[in-house]
């Protein structure tokens, strides 16, 4: 994705916005919330983290797990999309229950290229998926230790980018609570 952002989403006729997002948040209680806080931890000792593919198994994949688990939803991993010819491609994880779709891109420390990547792949959801009813569709990309949020929103045709920026371990809690809370929204 080297074309300019802006230009990209333009193209199918969303604005863009940076912006502080509000984003639901479970009040759940989270159980295992201390042994996935000692498996990340050791991650970050025990695991060389210098490619993606090992930042995924270490740090997003046990985190995305725990959330499908608490809200009770599915994961495809490597899930391929085609939508058209300029849409098409491979989602990272698409978290989904009965109401609601996340999706997560995983970038190798470069969270401003992999919201580019974002934007293009909640856009492709938000086509391909078969409920018209969808007004909100939430993704967000990580490094591992770092996660932002994104917004698509259909009816002001707004792809929104959070200001925030989510550090793991030390916004582990905050981080889940949020996960859930997209999934377990009404």
């Amino acid at each position: 994705m080297n074309a300019d952002f802006e230009e990209i989403v333009a193209f199918w006729n969303f604005g863009f916005q940076v912006d502080n997002i509000h984003l639901p948040r479970s009040v759940q209680e989270i159980e295992n919330l201390p042994e996935i806080e000692r498996q990340i931890r050791d991650s970050f000792s025990r695991v060389s983290l210098d490619n993606e593919s090992a930042r995924r198994e270490a740090l997003i994949s046990p985190i995305l797990l725990e959330v499908a688990r608490i809200s009770q939803s599915k994961v495809k991993i490597e899930y391929p999309i085609e939508v058209s010819q300029q849409l098409k491609g491979t989602l990272d994880y698409l978290l989904l229950n009965e109401s609601n779709l996340l999706v997560v891109e995983a970038k190798n420390e470069d969270l401003y290229r992999g919201f580019k990547q974002l934007a293009a792949e909640m856009i492709a959801v938000e086509q391909w998926a078969e409920d018209d009813d969808i007004t909100v569709l939430y993704g967000a990309v990580s490094t591992g230790n770092l996660w932002q949020f994104g917004k698509l929103d259909t009816v002001n045709r707004l792809i929104y980018q959070d200001l925030k920026v989510y550090d793991v371990p030390a916004e582990l809690k905050n981080l889940i609570h949020i996960l859930v809370g997209i999934l377990e929204r009404k």
